[in-house]
Parts: structure tokens; sequence; C-alpha cells
């Protein structure tokens, strides 16, 4: 049960606030002076903040919010302010109210129970996405992949893995490992949208893996165009010596000598037309079949599986 610190004694007006809460599985810690709402931040904080303007004084408005933003058990705190329209009106600076949403009053409890939704829903948003690239995470991308699942047209689930990546960012360093993540990332999402937009996502499962998921029918195109923009960049982030040698000698997981190729994608494809697949936890280990396949060519490849298609 998600756990909301209801600061303010005008916020929960009427019995039917607490019950449309409440009914949504939320457990509402109600607190009407500002030492008891600290103490609660500090000592068990809760999920979500829920702040009147004004709490605790006039000079002290801002002390539970800057508690709540200062706490290392749960970072992130989401946070609602409470307000009325004339505060609104005559302008906040909301550089110093670090809040996350407001909350006009008055309003109908259905009004709150949205706020504090949407409060979830966009924090959930904002922290799975990956920090390098950006794009949609791990929590997203397994949404999306069951979606696909469920859906009524046939997609194609693509994992890309940059080949030879540890060997890369061993030889190289790590920023010019991330200036090729972000190079892979600018490439799917740009083809994507360019030739597949319509149904199609995006996302970074962390590292040099990604994901992507098209309509089938946009499955080779979308493949093929990326390849190609890869190949047509991959260079500038290979120095003369190792592009003129067509690979380089670095250590690997055994720490052994060992050459290897130079950057190359493999993308695995897996199509869910036939309906087979009931759980995303099906297409991740085909997909991981298909990539230890794929990757033993050289060079750029893509695979796409259609073993289960329907007959």
């Amino acid at each position: 049960m998600k756990r909301i610190l209801i600061a303010g004694e005008n916020i929960i007006t009427t019995p039917q606030h607490r019950i449309v809460l409440e009914a949504k599985g939320y457990q509402l810690l109600i607190m009407k002076d500002l030492h008891s709402a600290v103490s609660l931040i500090l000592d068990d904080p809760p999920d979500m903040l829920i702040q009147e303007m004004g709490f605790g004084g006039e000079k002290k408005d801002l002390a539970l919010i800057n508690a709540a933003k200062a706490c290392l058990q749960k970072t992130n705190i989401p946070i609602l302010l409470v307000l009325d329209e004339k505060e609104v009106i005559s302008g906040l600076n909301w550089k110093k109210y670090p809040v996350d949403d407001i909350v006009i009053r008055p309003f109908v409890p259905e009004i709150m129970l949205g706020r504090v939704q949407l409060a979830e829903a966009r924090m959930a948003r904002v922290f799975d996405n990956n920090p390098l690239s950006k794009l949609p995470g791990n929590t997203s991308i397994l949404q999306a992949i069951q979606a696909a699942i469920d859906a009524v047209e046939s997609y194609g689930v693509c994992y890309i893995d940059i080949d030879n990546f540890k060997p890369y960012n061993d030889r190289y360093g790590f920023s010019q490992g991330d200036d090729v993540i972000l190079m892979v990332a600018r490439i799917t999402v740009n083809v994507i949208d360019e030739i597949a937009r319509e149904g199609s996502f995006a996302g970074h499962i962390g590292g040099d893996d990604f994901v992507f998921i098209v309509k089938e029918e946009k499955i080779e195109s979308v493949c093929e165009r990326i390849l190609d923009n890869f190949d047509v960049v991959k260079n500038m982030f290979i120095p003369a010596e190792d592009l003129k040698a067509g690979c380089y000698m670095e250590k690997d997981r055994q720490g052994r000598e060992t050459v290897f190729g130079l950057l190359s994608l493999s993308i695995a494809v897996v199509v869910t037309g036939s309906h087979k697949f009931s759980h995303y936890g099906e297409i991740s280990a085909l997909a991981s079949e298909l990539k230890h396949y794929v990757k033993q060519k050289e060079g750029s490849n893509y695979v796409v599986d259609r073993r289960c298609d329907k007959i």
C-alpha cells in the first residue's frame, strides 16, 4: 500500500476525499504540525508528499519540502503542492518550490486522485529512462513487448547488440564508448521515426543493448536502414590505423590477448504474429538464441525468426 503524507489542515476536507484515495490502495498519513511531518520524513519516509501552501508557517513552508528532497531512504519522493487560485495568479518562483505538481482549491476527490496517479506515472517514466540515451528503460521495454504480444497486429521485437563493444571500450575509453552508444540510439530513433513511426517503440536496455518494436511489414526496411546508416558513420569512431588493419588486439573477458573485429551491429528479431507467445520472457529467451547466432556472422547483420508464424 502506497503511503501518502498529507501535510495541512485543508487538504482532506471531506470523508469522500479520504474514501476515494483509500479505495485505490493509498494509506493517508495526515499531519497538522511541521515537527511531526518532518519526523516522519526522517524516520519512516512515505511514498508521496501532499503539502498545502504555507504549511509550518510563512517562513517555514519550505522546511518539509526540503526535508523530503534530502531524504536518502527514498529518493525523488513526488511532491504535490495544494494552493489557492489567487496564489497561482500572483506568481510563484518555481525554482524556490521544487515540487512536481500543484492542486488548486477547491477540488473534488477525483481531481486529487488523478493528480496522485499522474505524479506516480510521471516519476515512473522519468526514472525508467536510460540516463545516457534518455530512451525508455527496462520497465517500459517489458510493457511494450507485452503490448506487442497481446496486440491483434503482428510486430517484430528487435534486439540490437553492438558487436565487439567491450574491447572497443577497453581500447578507446568509456567516453568514446558512450559516443558510440548515443550514435546507435540516434540512428535507431531517426530510422523508425522516418519510415515506421506508427505503433513503434524504441528502448535502451542498458550498455550496448537496445530494443525496438515495429509492425511486421516494416521489419526488413527498418533493420536494413539501421545497419546501412551505422556502416556509414561507424568509421568516424575508429582511428585510421585500426581501420587500415581491419581489426585490433585486446584482452577478452578471460584476460587473454585476442584479435577483435571492428564495430558492427547484430539485430535479432522475434515476430509476434503467431500469438503463441504469452509472456515477454519467452520473447527474450528466443531473442538470446538468435543474437548468439547472428553475432557469429561477420560485419553487421540481422536475422528474423519466423519459426512460430501461422501456417
